[in-house]
């Protein structure tokens, strides 16, 4: 199998039907050959009623200790067949998913990378023009990180070869958040990632409304600055928004 497209989720119920139906075009999957692996850290919703209906695999988390978004990926990382990983969060939409894969062909599978993200944006029905100014920002910030040698790529779409995902212990299950950063800063050390900026997928912004955006940029920015001197998150549990 070429792809495993892997999705951490808890309690996604309202969103995550988009998504999985996207991913589910049977065209699209026998050209590009993926798996839908849904790995559910104990939703207490109908998330795992609806990802078994789509997915391939879905994989439950049923240890009394909350599950964090690095295990989930992990977790869904260990059962899957596929040679190239596609992490993706359980409200991110797509544009066109033909698109998303031509482009993954074409730069990444062809290319001599060893990982690659692409932009983040706010889904265009529910798009602020703050959204835009804040993500916008961020965007070209982290294509410049991967230019100079730093290496960032939103967890809202990872791409890596299941050899650069092993040779690199995956996600650190110690980290709460900025696990994206982490993982893409050690891969950076040792190649290339691609950041394409004519690729972009779409996610909620449910965050944005609840905590405003300079809320979130200051989180961001003190989890990243603990990632980059002391290997840690700063924060210790990434709250439920739903």
């Amino acid at each position: 199998m070429k792809f495993s497209i892997i999705i951490p989720t808890l309690n996604e119920g309202k969103i995550l039907p988009k998504l999985l139906e996207q991913l589910s075009d049977k065209s699209l999957r026998s050209k590009y050959d993926y798996e839908i692996i849904v790995s559910d850290g104990g939703s207490t919703d109908n998330t795992v009623k609806i990802a078994s209906q789509y997915a391939n695999k879905v994989i439950i988390h049923h240890k009394k200790k909350r599950q964090n978004i690095s295990e989930g990926r992990n977790a869904g990382a260990h059962v899957a067949e596929g040679s190239i990983f596609i992490f993706i969060n359980g409200d991110v939409l797509f544009d066109s998913l033909d698109y998303f894969f031509y482009r993954i062909h074409r730069y990444f599978v062809t290319g001599n990378y060893l990982a690659m993200t692409c932009k983040v944006k706010v889904i265009p029905s529910e798009r602020k023009i703050s959204d835009s100014i804040f993500l916008n920002f961020y965007n070209w910030y982290f294509h410049l990180l991967n230019l100079i040698g730093m290496g960032m790529g939103r967890g809202e779409c990872h791409i890596m070869s299941r050899d650069t995902f092993n040779q690199h212990n995956g996600y650190n299950e110690n980290m709460a958040a900025g696990e994206d950063f982490d993982l893409f800063k050690r891969i950076r050390k040792n190649g290339k990632i691609f950041f394409d900026r004519k690729l972009t997928v779409f996610e909620s912004p449910r965050r944005y409304r609840k905590y405003g955006h300079v809320k979130i940029f200051f989180t961001w920015l003190f989890n990243a600055l603990y990632v980059i001197f002391t290997n840690k998150s700063l924060s210790t549990e990434w709250e439920e928004v739903r």
